[in-house]
């Protein structure tokens, strides 16, 4: 338990970073899913409009450093590779 001013104010901004990350985290799972599941489909234009949209969350997780920035841009490579099979 803190037990001075500072270490309590470290607590606070320690559980509200924490829900940011978990949230910007959740949401980038969320895009990377759909479009898999788009391309599991085989809809082309569903797999690259939901690409489209999980590309730039990706970057800002990699920006605000929830993820690390060769991890984003593995993901991103490995997502287009995967849109571009369904030509």
């Amino acid at each position: 338990m803190a037990n001075h001013k500072s270490a309590v104010k470290r607590n606070k901004q320690n559980k509200v970073r924490n829900a940011r990350n978990n949230h910007v985290r959740s949401t980038m799972r969320n895009l990377v899913k759909s479009v898999r599941e788009a391309v599991t489909a085989g809809d082309k234009d569903a797999a690259a409009q939901a690409l489209k949209l999980a590309i730039p969350c990706i970057d800002k997780s990699a920006t605000k450093g929830v993820i690390h920035k060769a991890t984003a841009s593995r993901k991103i490579a490995r997502l287009t590779k995967l849109v571009n099979t369904l030509d």
